[in-house]
């Protein structure tokens, strides 16, 4: 480890929850040099869905590096790229009524992003993007004025701008549609609000807390934004290609973005890829105005367009992963009932799911504990007091179960260390339960 503490910045986080040197990687498991197995609930923090190593990427991936494929493209046209256009939009647009043109960005997440609210400015001609409590979109300058935690904010070193903060589902509690708040400080000339150029939002915020909007909430957006011409952006970057169980999160709630950002899972093998689908009567980009000189993987076209093949081309894994999903809601609530509705809580939607444990230092001690039992996961929210579950879509039901039961051993070791008593609601501070 001498290597890390003497070359690597400070900045590192996850190697501080996992400080292993970590050297192979297949399905749902990693390993260490020491020979040690994890089961891996991170997943490249929802990078990879169809596990490590996949073998049908691998074999077509090593395929074409063995042919001299080419790698690297800038934008120009390849047999790969086009391979992928046409698998993507046969199989995954199509199907589902999406008329998307697909812009390639730089290879990662907040890059898409950026590309996104930069497009609704120059379409629309206004500077405001709508965003909401507890989001998160990325932390270039852009991206971050759009992201509430403030510890991710508090690095920019300069203003944020450009952006106005909404209350997302159930931040002011149950039974008030914060849409209706949008709604009436868009409709009033006093409210202060000028009219944005777009709202930006996601149908399960990963790294705010595991917090889900309603997919009445979801239509109530898209129709506000329709009454004041208002572009809608989906931010489909950790919770698309299948994570909460259709390819797209909003498929469920029927609702058709005017703009979406892909990336993380896009690619299939942990490969930088990001992409913006939009209304082909916005595209407006001059050429080269948005431009970055790794907006053409290669290897990712490759293994992005067998993912969709293989996974996509039928129901099955979608059925599949909703299966899963139902599993592991009705086993967090079995937790959450063991040791305390007031103690804990499930939340989230498909295979992205969590436990909030209200406390933060409370969440880090059974994530510690359940590396220590041979299993990664992590936490997310304000106060990292979500345990957040991200394993592989295409994790064995054995593995699956396996992962949830070191899951519930390390909470109830916690609560014995804690002295937290199941069914004792007043434990810890009620406002904490807030979003």
């Amino acid at each position: 480890m001498k290597i890390f503490d003497e070359i690597e910045s400070e900045v590192q986080s996850y190697a501080r929850s996992f400080p292993r040197i970590f050297n192979k990687a297949k399905g749902e498991f990693l390993y260490d040099e020491e020979g040690n197995k994890y089961l891996d609930f991170l997943a490249g923090a929802g990078t990879l869905n169809y596990g490590h190593n996949n073998p049908i990427f691998k074999e077509a991936l090593l395929q074409y590096i063995s042919n001299d494929g080419i790698t690297h493209g800038l934008d120009m046209h390849t047999r790969a790229k086009g391979e992928f256009l046409e698998a993507f939009n046969e199989i995954i647009l199509k199907p589902r009524g999406y008329e998307y043109v697909m812009q390639f960005t730089g290879p990662t997440g907040t890059n898409a992003v950026e590309a996104a609210i930069k497009l609704a400015r120059n379409v629309t001609g206004r500077e405001t993007i709508v965003s909401f409590t507890n989001g998160f979109h990325g932390v270039t300058l852009g991206s971050l004025a759009l992201t509430g935690n403030s510890h991710h904010r508090g690095a920019a070193g300069v203003s944020l701008n450009g952006n106005i903060r909404m209350p997302y589902d159930g931040y002011l509690g149950e039974g008030i549609d914060t849409t209706a708040y949008l709604d009436k400080v868009l409709s009033d000339s006093s409210s202060g609000v000028d009219k944005p150029a777009a709202v930006i939002v996601e149908t399960v915020q990963g790294e705010g807390g595991i917090n889900v909007a309603s997919l009445d909430w979801l239509r109530n957006l898209e129709a506000v934004c329709r009454k004041h011409d208002i572009l809608l952006i989906v931010d489909d970057i950790q919770t698309g290609c299948g994570r909460t169980g259709n390819y797209f999160s909003f498929e469920t709630a029927g609702i058709k973005p005017d703009i979406v950002t892909l990336s993380k899972s896009l690619s299939g093998y942990g490969l930088p890829f990001a992409v913006v689908l939009f209304r082909p009567e916005l595209d407006r980009w001059k050429p080269g105005e948005h431009n970055g000189t790794f907006r053409g993987n290669n290897l990712a076209f490759v293994t992005a367009k067998i993912a969709i093949e293989h996974y996509w081309a039928d129901h099955q894994f979608a059925n599949d992963i909703t299966r899963k999903g139902e599993y592991i809601s009705k086993s967090l609530r079995s937790i959450v009932a063991k040791y305390g509705e007031g103690n804990f809580a499930q939340c989230g939607r498909g295979m992205m799911q969590g436990i909030n444990c209200v406390n933060g230092d409370l969440a880090n001690k059974i994530t510690r504990k359940a590396f220590h039992n041979g299993l990664i996961i992590e936490t997310s929210g304000a106060d990292d007091h979500v345990v957040k579950f991200l394993c592989p879509l295409t994790i064995t039901d054995v593995n699956l179960r396996k992962g949830i039961t070191i899951v519930e051993q390390a909470i109830k070791e916690v609560c014995s260390e804690e002295k937290i008593i199941p069914g004792l609601v007043n434990y810890f501070e009620p406002q904490k339960l807030a979003s």
